[in-house]
This record gives C-alpha cells, sequence and structure tokens, in this order.
C-alpha cells in the first residue's frame, strides 16, 4: 500500500465519521439541547471538515498532484505556502514505517460495511470502495 493510498483510507474513515456526526445532529434537532451544545457540535463538525480537508490535499500530493492544481482547487493563490503547509506532513506520510499499515486491511473492510449499510440510491455503486483502494498498489 502506497502513502497515498493510505492517506486516501484515513481520508475515508474521515468521511465516515463527518457523516455520523452529521446524522446525529439531525437526531438531536428537535431535542431539550440548548444553544451552547448545538454551536459546539456545529463547531466539531467544522474541525472534522478540515481534517478531512487536510487529508484529501495531502493524498493528492502524495500521489504527485502538482501543486499548482492543488493551490487552484482551494482557491488559494499562492503556489509556495500552499507546499509549506502540507511540506512537513507529506515527507512523514512518505517515511512511514511498514507497521503504519497494519490493520488497513481491516480498516477498509470495516469501511466497505459501513459504505454498503448507508448507501442510497444516489450513490456510488461501488461494493468495496474502501478494499478496492488496496488493491490499485
Amino acid at each position: 500500500m502506497t502513502s497515498e493510498n493510505l492517506a486516501r483510507l484515513a481520508a475515508a474513515r474521515a468521511h465516515r465519521d463527518l457523516s455520523d456526526l452529521a446524522r446525529q445532529g439531525v437526531g438531536v434537532i428537535s431535542s431539550g439541547a440548548g444553544a451552547c451544545e448545538r454551536i459546539e457540535a456545529a463547531r466539531r463538525l467544522r474541525v472534522m471538515v478540515n481534517e478531512l480537508l487536510y487529508l484529501v490535499v495531502l493524498g493528492e500530493a502524495l500521489g504527485g498532484e502538482p501543486w499548482e492544481e492543488i493551490t487552484r482547487a482551494l482557491c488559494r493563490r499562492d503556489v509556495e505556502t500552499v507546499r509549506a503547509e502540507y511540506d512537513e506532513a507529506v515527507a512523514q506520510w512518505e517515511a512511514a514505517p511498514a507497521t503504519a499499515l497494519h490493520g488497513a486491511k481491516g480498516d477498509a473492510q470495516d469501511l466497505d460495511d459501513w459504505y454498503r449499510r448507508h448507501r442510497e440510491d444516489a450513490d456510488p455503486p461501488a461494493e468495496n470502495p474502501a478494499s478496492d483502494l488496496l488493491q490499485t498498489d
């Protein structure tokens, strides 16, 4: 498994976690939660979205996507600033030891199961999207 695919797997986990937390927000919308609780829950979602974006960008960078494209997709102007924000993380992920891959297969299977349980008609028809990622190496 490449560092790119490992980052993509981490992004898939972040997608799942974000989806689960967002769904919980719908479930408690009519409860007696106060303004502070609702705002804190929304702030947690925002933090998770930022983490997800970071992982997606990291995966693209590890996959060799040009920094110009990444910068454009982020709606940013300065390529060098964007690259500098991710340089250390890219180097760390590229140097990840083999032990970092431990459990990736199980994580992928869990994500596949979660996806199949929650997939709706308009979603991509993939049966094993996370496990398929492991097969691309």
